[in-house]
């Protein structure tokens, strides 16, 4: 069976075929932008296509349907290889009832299933390869083993037709059906490697399917609880989820209070409390207690899917080195074709006798040997297992690119608030006047603020609920835009605002160590300055050192005050600092350090961010800020913690290094390969290339390539 795709056939087997579809969409791991609606093969390499949307029983029908031909293959390929290493070299352990033409005739019969059958998918795709005119390592595998099998057929059929020279003395011709069958073999198990090492690049993605549960306890509206599958799950269901049990989906805590474990997706080993209001994230691990929850995001909306999503299509995405391996590659292959024709010629005409046999030796060795499989992966696989270990980490790769270009950084642009800080401010310490109680200032100040909108009130409403203070009815209450707040509680006038404020009103402070912050009178009498600033996070301080220690200059920008961005950029150790910034001032930053020869990253995590990270070489967004900025930048901190900084900067280096150890190994193989095969070292040592050793050497060059790229998962980061 066939389907027609736009500029080519691509072929399915009956066991594609009679499989059940598992993705929309399939593409190839080595050329990302070919995308058929049809399960086939690449048009460019003739790699199987492979689905795009990864499902957690999602079986590798390629590489079953490859393990089987190569299991046929060893069976009958191994009495052929023995009996004719045995007439070749040693004739008399062979019975004296059986000829050589019997000899030839097993060989023929055992090796043309192998040939035809097993090796059917290479032809077709060799085949295909040549009419759409995309060269690939199946063209010079197609030409190959088809070549020593046709030479060897006919052989067999008509030696008359070959120079006496070449006929033994029972007229009979050297055949190489061994080496047609064994190479079809070699070059199947290599495929069935390639394939398995393949599938455990995907680790990543089946490891974060496999995080979300099956089911889910649903409460009716009469509160009786019922199992549901995970797809059943609408937004707005009640949703019961009980300790040791995972969360289904995305939503918030309607009831309930327990630790829950978010490692599995910000990488982050703490328990985290939650309670009535809380966020909660699907797939995460209810530790401890039982929470009634309501459902706020299912299906591909929730944060796992899209994780999933990103990282799959990161790991499909191009990255820049690749375009060299892939112009080489263009001009591989008719070069490989082009060397074979040119060892034919040059053994025929100048070889030792039987010359014609030692020019189809030698020229079959040179396409099988050269095959640009091993070039072709060298990129792609080492992507794939990056973006997916960082992933891993709670660290989401848009694309290769961005992975590429991190490598590169020079300078770390990076937001105040929400960035370096919490983005949350809080009351780190309260100025009472003596005379005055704690406990009411604290009652009088949350009250009045709870019905306030101001940024600051909410500062003040959770600092009364950490020292377990009530709130009182506030009456006629009045805010003053830009200055602050009053009413009345308990009788009393109460005014919260800034020192200027309270002048205004007739108010003293008196002499004020810190001009910051909320002042309070109480029945116009000053009483206490709340101190209320965004605490800088636990990990800033820490991430940049070791950004330091990394070379990356760090500049901060903010939006704030001078004296305030450069009070927590002293406390940082940041020494360039740009305060009083707009949105459009950032990207104009940017843009001054892109001039001055900086290879810039920009981390932030708000809407007027997100100009600013598009502008940089490498956008990096706060998972914990808005989906704006998350969607302008280029890598996503899920836990929004600077240190993932450092992940991505070490990670990058050691996917571009590992890549370029792919390429070189690839060229140089290639490069030494091809020579070899030829023929050249026959003058000075006796050395002929065997095609058997060639199909060995190409096999293990592809595998070579993928297990490098599989040592990125125990690189240390």
């Amino acid at each position: 069976m066939s389907v027609e795709c736009k500029d080519h056939v691509c072929s399915i087997t009956k066991e594609q075929e009679a499989s059940p579809t598992v993705a929309s969409k399939y593409t190839c791991p080595m050329h990302p932008e070919i995308i058929r609606e049809e399960p086939g093969n690449c048009p460019k390499c003739g790699m199987a296509l492979e689905a795009m949307d990864a499902t957690v029983d999602e079986e590798n029908e390629e590489l079953l349907y490859m393990s089987r031909r190569f299991w046929v293959s060893v069976v009958l390929s191994l009495p052929v290889f023995v009996i004719a290493m045995i007439s070749d070299l040693a004739p008399g352990y062979l019975p004296e009832a059986i000829s050589m033409l019997s000899v030839q005739w097993f060989e023929f019969i055992l090796a043309t299933p192998v040939v035809i059958w097993a090796g059917w998918p290479f032809f077709v795709r060799g085949y295909q390869s040549v009419i759409t005119w995309n060269l690939n390592m199946f063209t010079l595998i197609a030409i190959g083993v088809g070549t020593a099998y046709i030479y060897s057929f006919v052989a067999l059929f008509m030696p008359e037709l070959f120079p006496p020279l070449m006929q033994t003395s029972e007229g009979l011709v050297h055949v190489y059906f061994e080496a047609a069958a064994v190479i079809t073999t070699l070059v199947l198990l290599g495929q069935v490697l390639e394939l398995n090492a393949r599938s455990k690049t995907n680790s990543a993605i089946k490891t974060l399917l496999n995080l979300a549960p099956k089911q889910a306890h649903r409460i009716d509206s009469a509160g009786n609880e019922e199992s549901v599958n995970l797809e059943d799950v609408q937004v707005g269901d009640s949703l019961r989820v009980k300790p040791g049990e995972k969360i289904p989906v995305d939503g918030v805590v309607i009831e309930g209070q327990s630790n829950v474990d978010e490692s599995m997706i910000t990488g982050e080993p703490i328990l985290i409390v939650k309670s009535q209001g809380e966020s909660l994230i699907g797939a995460t691990l209810n530790t401890n207690g039982t929470l009634l929850m309501s459902a706020q995001k299912v299906g591909n909306d929730t944060m796992l899917a899209q994780i999933v999503t990103m990282v799959s299509q990161a790991q499909r995405s191009r990255a820049p080195i690749q375009k060299l391996a892939d112009t080489v590659s263009s001009y591989f292959v008719p070069a490989v074709v082009i060397s074979a024709v040119l060892a034919f010629i040059g053994w025929w005409m100048f070889g030792p006798e039987p010359r014609l046999a030692y020019a189809i030796v030698a020229a079959v060795a040179v396409l099988i040997i050269a095959c640009p499989c091993a070039l072709g992966l060298a990129t792609p696989i080492s992507i794939m297992v990056g973006t997916g270990r960082a992933a891993l980490m709670g660290i989401l790769i848009k694309d290769a690119q961005t992975l590429e270009t991190m490598e590169k950084v020079t300078t770390l642009v990076v937001d105040k608030t929400g960035t370096l800080t919490e983005g949350k401010p809080r009351v780190t310490s309260l100025r009472l006047v003596d005379g005055f109680n704690q406990k009411e200032i604290v009652r009088y100040a949350s009250s009045l603020e709870s019905v306030s909108e101001h940024p600051l009130a909410e500062a003040l409403v959770e600092y009364a609920k950490m020292n377990e203070v009530n709130l009182s009815k506030v009456e006629d209450f009045e805010s003053v835009t830009g200055k602050g707040v009053l009413g009345h509680i308990d009788g009393k006038r109460v005014v919260l605002g800034s020192e200027r404020f309270l002048n205004e009103l007739a108010i003293d402070t008196g002499i004020t160590t810190e001009k910051s912050g909320i002042f309070m009178a109480v029945e116009f009498n000053y009483c206490a300055q709340f101190i209320i600033e965004d605490p800088i996070k636990d990990t800033s301080i820490e991430a940049l050192k070791a950004l330091k220690n990394e070379n990356i200059h760090v500049v901060m920008l903010s939006g704030d005050s001078e004296v305030t961005a450069k009070k927590v950029a002293t406390k940082l150790g940041i020494d360039e600092v740009y305060a009083d910034v707009l949105p459009s001032g950032k990207i104009e930053v940017i843009k001054k350090l892109q001039e001055s020869g900086a290879i810039v990253a920009m981390a932030g995590d708000g809407i007027n961010d997100a100009p600013a990270l598009a502008q940089a070489d490498v956008g990096i967004a706060m998972g914990t800020g808005t989906d704006v900025a998350i969607e302008s930048a280029g890598v996503t901190l899920i836990k929004g913690d600077l240190r993932g900084i450092v992940k991505v900067l070490k990670l990058s280096r050691a996917t571009m290094k590992n890549i370029r150890q792919n390429l070189f190994f690839a060229f140089i193989y290639n490069s030494a390969g091809v020579p070899v095969a030829a023929g050249v070292l026959y003058p000075l040592f006796g050395l002929l290339l065997s095609p058997v050793i060639a199909a060995a050497a190409m096999s293990f060059s592809s595998v070579s390539v993928i297990v490098n790229a599989l040592r990125l998962k125990n690189t240390k980061i």
